[in-house]
């Protein structure tokens, strides 16, 4: 991916940026599925520099998700739940919109409360600090919203689909 197109950049990349004051910075915060499985730990944060927003989480995934050695969930233009693509060694990494993301900062601990560990193991997952490309987004979005079959835009309106929110267990 060249430079000009890129509009995806982890946190550290950004020598300028930070987590605001007043919001939690949940890098190494546990991240649990619906059921409160644990998924993995938030490594990174991938900022929108066209938004200024932090628009995902970079998880490293635990070792159940790679064990569970689903093959990841993919679509084809005739074809539902097409499996097109297989996770390589070294690929431990995922992405989780924000707008999925709850926090329970008691605990510190960031819940996905619409995934489950079997949709999370089937994902496509990317080596660390792997640039993340539009194509890439767009297969794990439709991952996580096969029920709905929603076309994501195109344009940086995905961005703008939520904000961390508070979650009290």
């Amino acid at each position: 991916m060249d430079k000009k197109n890129k509009n995806l950049y982890y946190l550290n990349e950004l020598s300028d940026y930070t987590v605001e004051d007043g919001y939690s910075d949940v890098r190494g915060w546990e991240v649990k599925d619906k059921d409160h499985r644990v998924i993995g730990k938030v490594d990174s944060l991938l900022v929108n520099k066209n938004s200024e927003r932090v628009v995902y989480l970079d998880v490293e995934v635990e070792k159940s998700i790679i064990e569970a050695n689903h093959k990841p969930y993919g679509s084809a233009a005739n074809k539902d739940d097409v499996h097109e693509f297989l996770n390589d060694d070294g690929e431990n990494h995922l992405i989780i919109p924000i707008g999925l993301a709850r926090l329970n900062e008691d605990d510190k601990v960031v819940y996905s409360d619409k995934i489950n560990h079997q949709t999370f193991a089937e994902t496509k997952r990317v080596k660390p600090n792997t640039p993340i490309d539009r194509t890439y987004e767009n297969n794990v979005l439709r991952s996580y919203n096969r029920e709905h079959k929603e076309k994501y835009p195109e344009d940086d309106s995905l961005y703008e689909r939520g904000e961390f929110t508070p979650r009290n267990e």
